[in-house]
């Protein structure tokens, strides 16, 4: 896998422990929902939030929409029929004027979903998927991010209300974006939870562009490169890894 295959990729907000588990009847819901299979006309793989609390995903799979309601990567997720992985969905939600999330009015759409929302959005899989899954936490290898022994090359963000970002190409850059946030970002690129261990409060911009002469180097001797470059560290570990396994899950009735 190279790392020019990641193109830019939104910050998800830490969502509370208690959200990993299963609804319950008193979870918050939304009062409206909409899921159908994916538009033939959908071309953009997103999910939106808007002022008043509505969200929309569209081209979403199951699995996805399971990330985004438990705030987790992909690499902690697992069982389940093999549709989750390929059927695509269209979503769309409101919550009820009653709840602190109809008065939400995030900066743009591409704000993760705040807590509230995601239990909502927990609740919902479990009434139109018939979503039943348990957590397992094991030891497992993972990764610190330190400070390493170069000088630090992080910058203060030219726009503090920038979008949250961090992607990569022959390199890596960020925008905004504070160390927990790099560190979740990096468990996706390399299948493995990686810890804030730094120590560094705030947000910050960077980049690193690698001198190669290949235009796409490997992701992972990328990475641990560019993370270099910024002054940081990757250590392997060994630390609890927590995994949501799919119990069962049904394909939803159209609305």
């Amino acid at each position: 896998m190279r790392l020019s295959a990641y193109l830019t990729i939104g910050l998800a907000a830490v969502a509370p422990a208690e959200l990993l588990g299963q609804p319950t009847a008193a979870a918050p819901a939304f009062e409206v929902a909409s899921v159908k299979p994916a538009s033939p006309q959908d071309r953009v793989i997103a999910l939106f939030t808007y002022p008043g609390g509505r969200i929309t995903a569209s081209l979403y799979t199951l699995e996805m929409l399971i990330e985004e309601a438990f705030d987790v990567p992909k690499f902690q997720v697992s069982g389940g029929p093999h549709w989750i992985q390929v059927d695509r969905f269209d979503l769309e939600a409101k919550p009820p004027a009653s709840s602190p999330s109809s008065k939400a009015n995030p900066p743009y759409p591409k704000a993760p979903p705040n807590a509230e929302q995601r239990q909502m959005l927990a609740a919902l899989l479990a009434d139109r998927f018939q979503l039943h899954f348990h957590r397992e936490t094991r030891e497992g290898p993972i990764y610190l991010l330190v400070r390493g022994s170069q000088a630090l090359k992080l910058h203060k963000p030219q726009d503090p209300n920038a979008f949250p970002w961090a992607g990569g190409g022959n390199g890596l850059q960020g925008a905004n974006i504070t160390m927990p946030q790099l560190a979740t970002r990096l468990s996706g690129f390399l299948g493995r939870q990686v810890l804030d261990r730094t120590g560094l409060a705030g947000s910050f911009d960077f980049k690193v562009e690698l001198a190669s002469g290949d235009p796409a180097p490997d992701v992972l001797s990328s990475i641990f490169a560019s993370v270099q470059a910024i002054g940081l560290k990757l250590e392997a570990s060994k630390g609890p890894v927590e995994t949501i396994v799919i119990d069962h899950a049904e394909k939803p009735l159209e609305n």
